[in-house]
């Protein structure tokens, strides 16, 4: 096998081995910013800054690998990629100049940075698998799968995006935290995450792949556990007012 097959092929196995852990370990520690900031995680820099600087190997070494792909001219090939590369342009470009750096806590450096080799490890396996390892010739069920896994993906990024432009504007109204309130926000706590997880859930109906599927497994790994702190952190203090039926990120569910 040669030695770039052999590292992806490993490099997706561990997807499946760090998702268990990461899980465990966020339920017991939740990352320290936004609602959750505290001191002890070393110094911070502005939020904007975070996002983009932690989001950007998304654009950049996507852009840089997919040429060297075999596949980099395959129509299929360049259309796989659009929505991982339009959802990414999104969160590293448009969501970080639309937060407030006034109205915001640090974001811890250190922090950004394990995001930043986490980007840089999922770029490379979801990159290579589209532009190289993908078999497009003998996929006979491809544009049924994209055009399904297509409508989840675009499904999930709506409620996402739709979700944490209400968040920015409760928390551009000043008076400090308040409870979100409408659309999703009525049936869980954090649509936004609920909206991200479907998304990769519908990228991976589009790949078809195990990549695909470790993505979204780790989404889940790293999501839910922060679903449930936000939604304990509003319950405690929002106490009797916060609505009862709501749930942390699966209506009705959990």
């Amino acid at each position: 096998m040669p030695s770039d097959q052999a590292f992806f092929h490993y490099s997706v196995i561990s997807y499946f081995l760090i998702a268990p852990p990461t899980f465990i370990s966020c339920q017991f520690t939740t990352a320290p910013y936004g609602k959750h900031h505290r001191k002890g995680w070393g110094p911070t820099i502005s939020p904007p800054l975070a996002w983009f600087l932690m989001e950007s190997p998304t654009l950049w070494f996507t852009l840089l690998l997919f040429p060297l792909g075999q596949h980099r001219s395959d129509p299929k090939s360049i259309i796989l990629i659009s929505p991982f590369i339009f959802h990414y342009f999104h969160r590293t470009i448009i969501y970080p100049l639309r937060l407030r750096r006034k109205l915001s806590n640090g974001y811890p450096i250190s922090v950004a940075l394990m995001a930043f080799t986490f980007n840089l490890f999922n770029s490379y396996l979801q990159t290579r698998w589209v532009s190289e390892y993908a078999d497009y010739i003998n996929d006979g069920w491809f544009w049924w799968r994209f055009c399904v896994g297509l409508a989840v993906f675009l499904g999930g990024m709506a409620v996402n995006v739709k979700s944490d432009m209400e968040l920015m504007k409760l928390k551009s109204a000043g008076g400090g935290y308040k409870i979100p309130r409408g659309g999703f926000f009525e049936l869980v706590s954090c649509p936004n995450y609920s909206g991200e997880i479907v998304e990769w859930l519908g990228w991976g109906l589009m790949t078809g792949s195990w990549v695909g599927l470790g993505f979204f497994v780790y989404t889940c790994a790293n999501l839910v556990p922060r679903a449930r702190a936000n939604h304990k952190w509003y319950m405690e203090k929002f106490g009797e007012d916060y609505p009862k039926g709501r749930k942390a990120v699966i209506p009705f569910v959990y």
